[in-house]
């Protein structure tokens, strides 16, 4: 999976570009989601409504990003993007920050929770698909192979049984390939816009569309009638979220798109760690078996992504910032 960017890369944080950085910035991504997976399965049961529940923990994460972004001198780095990247940058608020929370939502209480939650974790397929003709990576034998691997980590441990099409699974895979469209326009964008301010400017657009729905949906007053307890659900997985998304968008910036996708598969692991801990039972040979191959399949990818990485930088010779990943 190699990736060919026609501007330089612009970290907007002390640490430093490069494709190694890169995917321990999506290792920590990886880390943060399996937390915010596993604390989102209790806080959604604890508010009257997902989508209300989904709003509200955005919104958090807005707040503290676009102050984030503030207090690194977004102001200034707001109004040198150019206007041509306006619409992509509004493009990746709706169909990453909002709408796929919508319909995903909207789905899942369609479809059966499995299948579904098979097909959401699928969105690395699709991202590695779209890199190829939209990002010019590249998905050489090695590549696949590591991804048919993570596929089958995934079926064993999501197995997707009794798995039904209907108007629910369509609506999870259209959430799906939404999430996958937005990390190719985010990639695209962040070669020019920094991390920090195009987090912000993601989970701002996309808070706007969110309230607006609530408000069409009448579910906006649910909002004044909610208590401490569960105002505090909404500000912890709110604040994870936010460094969630910071560090996606840090590593989506200095590594190749489907190498980033692969390596966030590493969430399922730590979810199932927390989830067998909580649980105070050992998970069954199949999902052990599952977390074994994501974490060979995960660490090929990196290995071989760092590894022709370093090829291409000693091709180009000293100086030379090079984005690449196994192909």
């Amino acid at each position: 999976m190699t990736s060919h960017p026609d501007r330089p890369v612009r970290p907007a944080s002390p640490v430093p570009a490069g494709m190694g950085w890169g995917i321990a910035l999506a290792v920590l991504a990886a880390c943060i989601s399996g937390l915010a997976i596993y604390l989102n399965s209790f806080a959604v049961r604890q508010l009257p409504d997902a989508a209300v529940y989904t709003t509200l923990k955005n919104g958090v994460a807005a707040i503290v990003l676009v102050v984030a972004a503030l207090g690194l001198g977004a102001i200034r780095d707001v109004r040198a993007i150019e206007r041509r990247s306006w619409p992509l940058i509004l493009a990746v608020g709706v169909v990453g920050g909002s709408v796929p929370f919508i319909l995903f939502f909207t789905g899942l209480a369609q479809a059966s929770a499995p299948g579904a939650a098979f097909i959401q974790k699928t969105l690395f397929v699709w991202v590695a698909l779209l890199a190829v003709p939209f990002l010019g990576e590249r998905l050489g034998l090695v590549s696949i192979a590591a991804l048919g691997v993570l596929l089958v980590g995934q079926a064993l441990i999501l197995p997707p049984d009794g798995l039904r099409w209907g108007s629910g699974e369509t609506l999870i895979l259209g959430a799906t390939l939404l999430w996958a469209v937005e990390t190719i326009l985010v990639k695209r964008l962040l070669g020019s816009i920094p991390t920090s301010v195009m987090a912000a400017l993601r989970m701002g657009i996309g808070l706007v569309v969110l309230f607006a729905y609530l408000a069409l949906t009448g579910k906006l007053a649910a909002v004044a009638a909610l208590n401490p307890g569960q105002w505090g659900w909404v500000l912890l997985t709110g604040v994870v979220l936010a460094a969630y998304v910071g560090s996606w968008f840090a590593a989506l910036q200095r590594a190749a798109a489907s190498v980033v996708a692969s390596v966030l598969v590493l969430g399922a692991v730590v979810t199932g760690g927390l989830t067998a801990v909580s649980k105070g039972s050992p998970p069954s040979l199949v999902l052990v078996t599952g977390y074994i191959l994501i974490v060979l399949a995960a660490g090929l990818i990196a290995g071989w992504s760092v590894r022709a990485a370093r090829q291409l930088a000693d091709a180009g010779g000293p100086g030379v910032t090079v984005d690449a990943g196994p192909g």
